[in-house]
């Protein structure tokens, strides 16, 4: 995203950075300077004074394209990223939900193995109905 406009400000930099450019051969080396450097020195062609305006604007109507873009993708991961937290607390909830529900049918179980011979036929309907309780809510 940063080279869009990194392009935008050498291209409109450009002509204000143009400058006569010379090439000399020393040693067998080419080197390139502001200035000439001896009788070897070659002053090479200016470069082009710029891009038109048309491109520059399509230039600048691309680079606001993608900063729209990058713009909506961003939106979209964080409504990702608060959607996964949305339902991992959720899990959460349902996951202690479950384990209390099965608490409480192990101790319903335990309550109707010590009962008394007249309150076994209570706490057994008890158990019973927690062990649905929990059937239903959180499958094995």
């Amino acid at each position: 995203m940063l080279r869009i406009p990194v392009l935008l400000l050498c291209c409109l930099a450009g002509p204000a950075a143009a400058a006569t450019v010379y090439k000399c051969i020393e040693n067998g080396r080419p080197s390139y300077s502001d200035r000439p450097c001896g009788r070897t020195a070659v002053q090479l062609p200016a470069a082009s004074s710029g891009a038109d305006p048309e491109t520059l604007a399509r230039l600048a109507r691309q680079s606001a394209l993608v900063q729209d873009i990058e713009g909506a993708r961003a939106l979209r991961e964080q409504k990702a990223a608060r959607d996964a937290a949305r339902t991992e607390r959720a899990a959460a909830v349902q996951r202690r939900r479950c384990d209390k529900l099965r608490l409480e049918a192990k101790w319903a179980g335990e309550d109707a193995a010590r009962a008394a011979k007249d309150d076994a036929g209570a706490a057994r309907v008890k158990a019973k109905r927690q062990a649905e309780a929990l059937a239903a809510e959180c499958p094995p």
